[in-house]
């Protein structure tokens, strides 16, 4: 087993009888059944913006919401202003969260989003850092929280929410879905997070430029490659992000 302790998380425990219901109407993905594992969803604004990403795990007596600790105040914020008369208790939790690779202690789960990003458990102490996260993300275009993930300004379907198992368009109602399914069904996106190759390093927020023309910004770096948001229809083979040489192909 490689694993560490996850550092910045925060733990969340929704309670109450109508827990389930209250968070359906609210978050991007159902919350799955006792003993399935983790889901992972978002809440967004009414207008369908990021607002917080995090993992859901139903416990039986309650729902663990795993997010990043520069989140938890806001989002049980948001979480009460919602919650007026329903039958459900909002409070933070001293659990602690490991995530690994390759065989998984007992009663850790797999993390939804991508297989190469392993597992993830609750109440166990991991060890050491050993593990290049940045690297795997990179390499798999996997947007994090607070980085590429930016509160008020994402659109989950650009931040690729649709591979990542993070938004069931079956499941109804939830807030800032109308927004979505319109961009779901009505429109082809034109933007969004891509995995490109970078000769050179430039800091994260730097625009990537196809000529004197911004066809996007770059993000987090890691082993030659780059997480950079693009608009699609702009964006050409070879391109810049300060003195880096930015390399890309469409899909």
């Amino acid at each position: 087993m490689t694993g560490e302790r996850a550092e910045g998380r925060a733990i969340i425990a929704i309670g109450g009888a109508e827990r389930g219901k209250f968070l359906k109407g609210l978050v991007t993905n159902d919350v799955k059944p006792v003993g399935q594992g983790l889901s992972y969803s978002a809440l967004l604004t009414p207008q369908g913006k990021f607002l917080a990403d995090f993992f859901l795990l139903d416990r039986g007596d309650d729902i663990l919401i795993d997010t990043s600790e520069m989140f938890a105040a806001g989002l049980m914020q948001r979480l009460a202003m919602y919650k007026l008369r329903a039958d459900v208790t909002i409070g933070l939790e001293d659990i602690s969260v490991a995530r690994g690779l390759g065989p998984a202690p007992e009663g850790a789960f797999e993390d939804p989003r991508h297989p190469e990003l392993g597992w993830r458990a609750y109440g166990v102490e991991g060890s050491e850092p050993e593990i290049d996260w940045d690297a795997i993300r990179v390499a798999h275009a996997i947007p994090e929280s607070g980085v590429e993930l930016l509160p008020e300004e994402t659109y989950i379907l650009e931040a690729g929410f649709d591979r990542l198992h993070g938004v069931d368009h079956r499941k109804g109602c939830y807030v800032g879905q109308e927004v979505t399914a319109r961009m779901k069904h009505k429109t082809e996106l034109r933007k969004g997070y891509v995995t490109v190759g970078i000769e050179g390093e430039a800091p994260i927020g730097t625009p990537v430029r196809d000529g004197d023309r911004a066809v996007g910004m770059l993000f987090t770096q890691a082993a030659g490659h780059a997480i950079a948001f693009l608009r699609f229809d702009r964006a050409s083979p070879v391109m810049s992000a300060g003195d880096a040489t930015i390399h890309w192909q469409a899909a």
